[in-house]
């Protein structure tokens, strides 16, 4: 085994292991709230994906929270979570019934239409504040097209700004 296959492999590895310890706390805190869901493990990329996927409608929708505001706190509570039990920092990233995965197709779409209207005026397009996950949606979408983006501002009010080159 070459020192490069040895790297990716116990990336791989690391990885799993932050999927299965983040699936653990999620199942002990469904528990303590009496919710019912099943935890599905994944890896994307150099992520651990983590998705909580409900079993009766509707019963998961407060972990999501208002614009995924409480989801974005489990995400970082599962992420401290792991990186006590591996001493290393986690990026893994929470979904909680396909919210996240939604999203993330809202924001490929709007980053679309910033593209064409930005291609078609040749002028700056600023999309809405967006947390640093949509943000890198849209950045992506800008790459793809062959155009510039940036962000700008602080958060919360950070956005995307896409340009042509």
């Amino acid at each position: 085994m070459t020192e490069e296959t040895e790297t990716t492999t116990s990336r791989a590895d690391l990885l799993q292991r932050e999927g299965e310890l983040a699936a653990d706390y999620l199942e002990g805190l469904l528990d303590i709230a009496d919710l019912d869901g099943d935890i599905d493990m994944d890896i994307e990329g150099n992520r651990a994906m983590v998705s909580i996927v409900e079993v009766q409608d509707g019963e998961l929708g407060h972990l999501v929270g208002r614009n995924g505001a409480v989801l974005d706190a489990l995400q970082e509570l599962t992420r401290l979570a792991v990186t006590r039990e591996t001493g290393e920092r986690s990026r893994l990233m929470l979904d909680v019934a396909g919210f996240r995965a939604a999203r993330r197709a809202e924001v490929e779409k709007i980053a679309q239409d910033a593209v064409a209207e930005a291609e078609r005026t040749g002028e700056p397009v600023r999309l809405q504040p967006m947390p640093a996950f949509e943000r890198k949606i849209a950045h992506d979408v800008a790459a793809r097209a062959g155009l510039a983006s940036e962000s700008e501002g602080d958060d919360p009010a950070r956005r995307v700004v896409i340009r042509t080159a």
